[in-house]
Order: C-alpha cells, then structure tokens, then sequence
C-alpha cells in the first residue's frame, strides 16, 4: 500500500493509510492519503524559527540563483512526473502546461529577480523625496521580508504549476512556505516536492507540505502571515471568513473558478480567419486539462447572425476530438480528475441544460478509448446554447468545471459587453476582432470586469500564447467572483510577501537603510577616481565632482555636425529667441556626453562597460556661454555572483550623475548602469 507522507519540520510523517486516490483513467487506486495527525504549530515554529533565518541568510540574488538551480534540477526528472500525470487524466501537453509551465515559471522569477532586485534584503522603492526646505529631511519607502510564513492552499487541476506558481515569488521574498495541494492529486505534487527536497537546494524550513486537511493551521497563523487559495469561489469565501485572519488583518489572495468569456466582434465573418480562431480557440480551451481549468471559456458570445453558423463550426471540431486514456495514440483529451469531480460536472451541465440547447454532447456514444476507461473519470465534450442569454440568470452563474462551455448571442456590442459582465468577474476575457477601433472601445469597458484581456487577430495568433494560459511576467487574478486577488504579474507577485513601510529622515540615514545613495546624504570623495575601484572596493557614496567646461557656440555646431541633429533651437538664433528660453541652447545629448568627458577615466578597467541610462532628466537649458560640471555619486551596488567567459567576476554599479551650471543649478540628472570588476581571486 502506497500512504502518501507529509512534509513537516524537513521530516516525511505519515505511515497509516487514510482515504484512498484513484486513478482517473481506470479508477484503480493508486495512493492512500495519511490518517496521521499533522501539528501544525511544530509546523508554524518550524518555518518562523528555522525556514526564516534560512531564508534571510542569502539575499535576493542568491535566492534567484537558488530558484534557477531548482528549475534545471526538476527539469532534467521532469519524465517521472509525466509518468505519473496521466494518472491525473492529464494528456502529454495537459502535464507539459502543469510540469514545465512550472518549471518555467521557476525560470521567469529567477531571471526576474536576478534582474530587478538587489543584493540584500531590503528593496527601495524609491525615489526619495525631500520633506525639509533645506534638504536635510526625506521620505521613501523600503520593502522588507515580512517576517513569516506563507500557507498556499491549492485547487487539484494543476498539481505542479500550483505549487510552483506560489513558490516562486514567496521564495524570492524570503518567506518560508506551507503548500496544501487539492488531495484529489496530490500524489503529484508530492511526487514533485520529494524531487525538491532531494536536490539539497531548499534551505531548512523553507517548504513543508500537507497531504490531506489544515486542520486548525488557519487557527494558528499571525499577523505577518500570508494566505493563498486557488480554486471555487465558494471555498474561498469560507476561507476568507476565518475568525483569526479576520481578527489579525491576515492577508488573504483568493484566485477563484470564474464564468470567462470569449466575444466574437460585430466585424467578424464566417469565413475570415479570425472566425476560425474564436472556433479554435474554444475548442482548446474545453478539451485542454478536460475543461479544468480556472481560465477555460465557459461563456462565447458571439453576433446573433452567426450563431448558427459557429454552432454547426464548433460541433464539427468537437466531434471530431478523440478523448480517453492519455497512452493511447491519438488521444486529444483526457479525463476530469476524480468521480467526485465527474459527479459534480454531471449535476451542473443538466442545470445548464434546462431551457438550452444541447449543441454537442455524447449521451449514450460515450466512449472514451483505452482499456479500463469504463472505469475512469471521463466526460464528454458539451457545447450549449442559449438562446436568450440576457433571461437566463443559470448561464452566468453556474459553471460546470469541465469540458463545457455555452453558446450566447448578441444583438448590438453594448449587449455583448453587458453579457460579458454578468458572470461578476472574471479571471481572462478574449476579444477577436480585426478593428483596432472595435478593441479601443471594448478593452477600457472589459477592464472593469476582468483580469486579464486577450485580443487575438490573425497578427497575434502567430506567436498568442492563448486565452487560458497565465504567464509569470503578467497578472493572473480577477475582481468580484474570481476572488478579488493578484498572483504572479512579474516582481509584482514577490512584493505581495513583502512588507511596505514609509522611511524618514536625513538623506545620510535614507541612504543607510535602503543600501542606495538618496541625493544629499553624506559623500566620500578621495584623490582616487571611483572608477579605478574595483566592485568590493567600491562604497555607497564614493564621489566625484569634477572640474568644469564652459560650452562654446562651437560645441553646438560640431555636435549638431556629427549627430545630424540641427533643430532650430540649437542653431536659428531669430527663432530661438522668440521661444520660451529666449535663446539658442546647447543639444541635451550634447551636455550628456560633456558630463560623460567630464567624469570618464579613459584607461581599462575596472569599470568594463556602460550598459544603459535610467531616469534621464533635461532639467534646465544649457546655453552657449554656460558652464557646466558634473558629480559623480555610487549609487547602488548589485552582486549577481556572475563571471565573464575568462572566469572574472563582477558586478553591477548604479551612479548618480548630477550636471550642475555657474549657478549650481541642476541642469540634468540621470543614472548610468555599469558591469564592474572585481578583483582576481
């Protein structure tokens, strides 16, 4: 007998059998659930105690390079989780969007954060701004680990990407994580975590799991905790009530099941290629994961004219979908993921059914191919339509959590719209249309209504990654019945697990606590050029004020020589002098590239390149007669532990630039991005 064990306090309990998990595709058992009791408040110290100053050991980067490693780890033994998929009812490509859309999405927080966080622990959100008249009193603000633990609780469609999609972000935040996954399939994700944890790359504490219920998990959670749920909206609102997380202002993201709807623009005709991508894009979303899937398309409003005419489109793709067990060749669609969930799809289609027509749907030639899939958890693809759907309150309130989906005229594209919003909220809504105006006037609506908008033409189907496909670098959540959250959306989602607090004070102090110069702090200025340190050498707050230049009428005329740029400002003196400055001004790449001769050390290394420009600002004009200066302040130091092709490692510099005229006024203000040596070993 195979018990599935949990993870706790980095040891696997669980040794007597609990209830029993089948197959979907033959109904065999394949697992029995733990009957062990879980205390989750060894669980809870365990992660406060030991997975927190684990985590808060290494910094962002090294958390990025950790995350990298982990996804190449689970990468290369990705063939023992398919192998186990199937048993899920998931098709090869249904377990490629849930294993390497999660290593993927592993990779994505992994490059994120090596790109756009800092070495340490603290994140500036920045820029300061002065409170004082006379600049000796700032405010910004700071990011920092909250401090304690987050509990993932998980819907069952994707075992893998479900885990890692929260993972991810809460592990580059620095916060231990307790991972509950739908018991239906969680052999799975057990499966995957056993993999995790044989890598040695998860430090102590840092991920434990649960293999049946929370118990009173919720009950012992603090204020520096987080919640996540994924799955219906029902649940969620059970969930969300918890007394305790209520009573401590526990943040609670909820990422709910929702009524998504896909809309046929009033431009669209039978025959153009985009009638053929709503088709298409329909049938993928119904047979991909059997339907099960938070953002599959329940709803498709289309022109009431065509109705007809994709209904018939659409049974014909549909027919000729094959479904059954996944080993067998040829098969597009496997099963849902246990006789509960059948059971229930059954009860909420025959409610979709009252007063609508059934477009498609097997009856009695339910057959799904393989052997023993008699016995498995399958269900047919169902199209229905409903005729009059601005009466029928069950279309945009039932959803049937499978391979179905309902067919809905409009009349008019206001009708559509009002169509679209009655299913309260959604996760993703997809407009096909080949008018730009028709998409400029819809989206802004829609927007209101759901998370996330796909408008798919013939130009975007080429590289569209799909209706139903949430990525790591975009927002997946949605308003009102999708649960009201937020997850993933880039660095977005690893600021969700962090906490925001308002700094204040001296400009010396802001730029002690943030780890980046806030202009005004305290400077170190030595007889040694910042650019001749090395990046160890180098301190937040070395400087340079550098000697000055008067720019001259010839400056103006040779840059405008070489860069082509003769505007009128820079070389019609009548013109120029009616304009608001008065008089002719110097190129502001002209005063960039003086400041840059101004402050350069010309000789190799250790600074090896200048890769970008950030917050450019022409503040003031430079006028022929001016005299300018520059300062040059080390901003920001970022280690990514990375070496060039000769084994030499570096690192990246952020500078304060400051241009200054006779006046001291600040004439342009920038940073410069640098790759800085550092010394040989």
């Amino acid at each position: 007998m195979n018990i599935l064990q949990s993870l706790i306090a980095d040891r696997w309990i669980g040794s007597r059998a609990g209830a029993a998990l089948s197959s979907a595709i033959d109904g065999s058992t394949l697992h029995h659930t733990h009957a062990d009791e879980i205390d989750f408040g060894e669980a809870l110290s365990h992660a406060r105690e030991t997975g927190v100053p684990a985590l808060i050991a290494m910094d962002f980067q090294q958390r990025a390079a950790r995350l990298k490693a982990l996804a190449a780890y689970l990468n290369e033994r990705k063939e023992e989780l398919y192998t186990i998929s199937r048993h899920t009812g998931a098709t090869r490509n249904d377990s490629w969007v849930d294993i390497e859309g999660g290593t993927g999405t592993l990779y994505a927080y992994a490059s994120m954060g090596g790109n756009e966080l800092p070495s340490g622990n603290v994140v500036h959100e920045g820029p300061a701004v002065s409170i004082g008249k006379k600049g000796h009193f700032a405010g910004t603000h700071i990011l920092v680990p909250r401090g304690g633990v987050a509990v993932h609780i998980n819907a069952f469609n994707f075992p893998v990407w479900g885990l890692l999609e929260k993972f991810a972000p809460t592990f580059l935040a620095g916060m231990p994580c307790i991972a509950k996954p739908a018991t239906a399939t969680s052999y799975l994700t057990e499966a995957m975590v056993r993999l995790m944890v044989e890598s040695g790359l998860l430090p102590a504490g840092s991920l434990q799991l649960v293999i049946g219920s929370t118990g009173d998990l919720l009950d012992r959670l603090d204020s520096q905790d987080v919640v996540t749920f994924t799955g219906s909206a029902d649940t969620a609102l059970k969930l969300r009530g918890n007394a305790n997380l209520l009573a401590k202002s526990i943040p609670f993201n909820a990422e709910a099941d929702s009524l998504n709807a896909a809309i046929l623009g009033p431009d669209v005709q039978p025959g153009d290629a985009e009638f053929e991508l709503f088709v298409k894009e329909v049938v993928r979303e119904m047979t991909v994961k059997a339907g099960q899937k938070c953002t599959a398309i329940r709803r498709a409003i289309v022109p009431r004219q065509h109705i007809d005419a994709l209904a018939a489109k659409l049974r014909e793709r549909l027919d000729r979908v094959v479904f059954g067990d996944p080993a067998v060749e040829g098969v597009k669609m496997g099963a849902l993921a246990s006789w509960a969930q059948q059971k229930d799809v059954a009860e909420r289609v025959a409610m979709l059914s009252r007063g609508n027509e059934v477009v498609i749907g097997r009856g009695e030639a339910f057959a799904p191919v393989g052997e023993g899939t008699a016995k498995g958890s399958f269900f047919a693809p169902t199209l229905l339509l409903c005729r009059d759907p601005m009466t029928n309150d069950a279309v945009h309130d039932v959803e049937a959590f499978g391979p179905v989906s309902t067919l809905m005229p409009y009349g008019d594209f206001d009708e559509a719209m009002a169509l679209a919003a009655r299913g309260r909220g959604s996760l993703v809504a997809t407009l096909v249309t080949m008018d730009p105006k028709i998409a400029a006037k819809a989206i802004p609506q829609m927007a209101a209504w759901h998370g996330r908008l796909l408008v798919l033409d013939r130009e975007a189907a080429a590289e569209s990654t799909g209706h139903g496909s949430p990525l790591p670098m975009l927002k997946h959540g949605g308003p009102g019945r999708a649960g009201g959250g937020e997850e993933l959306g880039g660095i977005r989602a690893v600021k969700h697990y962090l906490q925001r607090a308002a700094v204040q004070g001296s400009p010396t102090m802001l730029t002690a606590v943030t780890g980046e110069y806030v202009r005004g702090a305290a400077l170190h200025e030595s007889d040694l050029h910042p650019f001749r340190k090395h990046f160890e050498e180098l301190a937040i707050g070395d400087s340079l004020l550098t000697h000055r230049r008067t720019v001259s009428e010839a400056d103006i005329v040779a840059f405008g020589g070489v860069s082509g740029d003769f505007f009128y400002m820079h070389f019609d003196a009548i013109a120029a002098k009616e304009s608001a400055f008065g008089q002719r001004i110097a190129h502001g790449y002209f005063v960039l590239s003086a400041a840059a001769g101004l402050f350069v050390s010309p000789a190799p290394g250790p600074v090896l390149a200048n890769y970008g420009l950030d917050t450019l600002r022409f503040v003031k004009p430079v006028a022929i007669g001016d005299t300018i200066r520059a300062r040059l302040t080390c901003k920001r130091k970022i280690d990514r532990n990375k070496k060039d092709a000769q084994g030499k490692g570096q690192g990246v510099v952020a500078w304060d630039v400051e241009v200054t005229n006779q006046a001291d006024e600040l004439v342009a203000s920038y940073d410069i991005l640098t790759l800085v040596a550092k010394r040989a070993a």
